[in-house]
């Protein structure tokens, strides 16, 4: 047992297998997940989990390099969400399409239950050296 980070064990393995440059993706229920993206489904009724503390939890346990938001994402909260978790990494602010075609290539969609617009984020994985 964990002491503390995340303790799901699926979404644990997925975040340790990822190797640099490949993608993973925080986001909201309605982010269309392309077939043969593995999908950890936390999302347990409208607004829980919540997107912030979600992408906070998977940063902490992800060395990220970059991350890539929707330009679209104009909710004052969310803005604040972005600014405080992704702080310190180059982001990008690509057009929603361009941000749904990404997740083609996504190793895996972790869904939220976060009903905030556009609250979704692209990581890439960097390495630790």
């Amino acid at each position: 047992m964990r002491a503390d980070g995340l303790w799901h064990p699926r979404l644990l393995h997925l975040i340790a297998a990822l190797g640099h440059g490949d993608l993973l993706v925080v986001a909201d229920p309605g982010l269309p997940v392309p077939p043969g993206v593995e999908v950890v489904d936390l999302v347990w009724r409208r607004g829980d989990p919540p997107f912030g503390p979600v992408l906070g939890a998977v940063l902490a346990e992800l060395v990220a390099e970059h991350a890539t938001v929707a330009a679209e994402a104009t909710d004052a909260d969310l803005l604040a969400v972005f600014g405080a978790r992704l702080a310190g990494l180059p982001v990008d602010r690509v057009p929603h399409e361009a941000l749904k075609a990404l997740t083609a290539r996504a190793r895996v969609v972790v869904r939220t239950g976060e009903s905030t617009p556009y609250a979704n984020a692209v990581l890439r994985a960097g390495v630790p050296f």
